[in-house]
């Protein structure tokens, strides 16, 4: 039976939420494991994970207190299952999105673990009590799911099977916050998490509106990132609330029907009509066409965005 040793993650998966995982680890000094079937996939992932790392580093925005080599003196490759769950505490999954597959993996660990080692899968929208059915060591297991990319974006969202431990939400709360995240306790398992239902149903609205031809798909973009966007990068839609009248009470007294009444007029939801994603396609390849070069250089972009947007958050909030 593997040993468990607190100081040991491993990761399962060597793609792109894989990889940031691995970082993120190594950047709170941990020792990292990095498993994938193929040893050619591990060896390209760690080269991967150099190459952005020492660029990181070149632009001041790598996180953590240690330099890049040290950070990557932390992670090494694994393509044997066996030996790489061996002294590990923390096991992260990162396998493609597939129920079957993931079932398969934790079912595997299920037969090699001991009962310390935490369990974790990085979906962002398979339920715990579906991927975890009938594992022994059921009460070890979680879902902790980033966004991506999860490198930039702090949040993680820890969520529960219904017999999970409290112990091993707490542990992995901890675990987070150690590394820089910034975890929420989702209390039970939902469809789509906490997240993915806010963004849902942001898309829905969003849809409708260009749908129903209310505003066009570039200026609806705008309308989120120069205006509710800019508000909710540092406090939620509560706490606007809360500052946009004298408190909450005072807020929902006075917009309570109006609220009520917007609400009733949203429409169905939408079916993503082919005739309206292409509408929606053309005008966002007017400023980021869809091949891989543009894609990637506005991801680049975005990405540096949230490097720059971070830093910021984090001067305000020690002020």
């Amino acid at each position: 039976m593997a040993s468990s040793e607190p100081g040991d993650v491993l990761i399962l998966g060597s793609g792109l939420i894989g990889r940031s995982w691995a970082m993120l680890f190594a950047s709170g000094g941990f020792k990292v494991k990095l498993y994938d079937i193929e040893q050619q996939q591990v060896t390209n992932a760690l080269e991967t994970i150099r190459k952005e790392m020492k660029i990181l580093e070149q632009s001041g925005s790598l996180r953590g207190s240690l330099s890049s080599e040290e950070q990557l003196s932390l992670i090494s490759g694994c393509s044997n299952i066996q030996a790489a769950v061996e002294g590990a505490g923390h096991i992260q999954e990162c396998v493609p999105e597939n129920l079957e597959l993931k079932k398969k993996i934790f079912a595997q660990l299920d037969q090699i673990v001991d009962d310390k080692v935490v369990l974790s899968s990085s979906t962002s929208c398979l339920l715990p009590s579906k991927l975890f059915a009938g594992l022994a060591h059921v009460k070890q297991c979680l879902v902790v799911h980033p966004v991506n990319p999860p490198y930039y974006v702090p949040l993680v969202e820890l969520v529960p099977h219904p017999e999970t431990a409290p112990a091993t939400m707490d542990r992995t709360y901890a675990l987070m916050q150690k590394i820089g995240q910034s975890p929420v306790r989702i209390m039970k398992e939902i469809e789509g998490f906490a997240l993915n239902r806010l963004q849902y149903a942001i898309i829905g609205e969003a849809w409708r509106l260009v749908e129903e031809e209310i505003v066009s798909p570039s200026d609806l973009d705008l309308v989120m990132s120069d205006g509710l966007g800019m508000r909710y990068a540092f406090i939620g839609p509560l706490e606007t609330m809360h500052l946009n009248a004298e408190g909450m009470l005072n807020y929902c007294d006075r917009y309570r029907e109006g609220m009520k009444r917007v609400l009733k007029t949203f429409g169905p939801i939408p079916d993503f009509s082919r005739a309206t994603t292409e509408k929606v396609h053309q005008a966002m390849c007017v400023n980021v066409p869809d091949d891989p070069e543009h894609l990637g250089a506005r991801r680049q972009w975005r990405d540096e965005c949230l490097l720059r947007l971070a830093k910021l958050k984090r001067q305000m909030q020690s002020q």
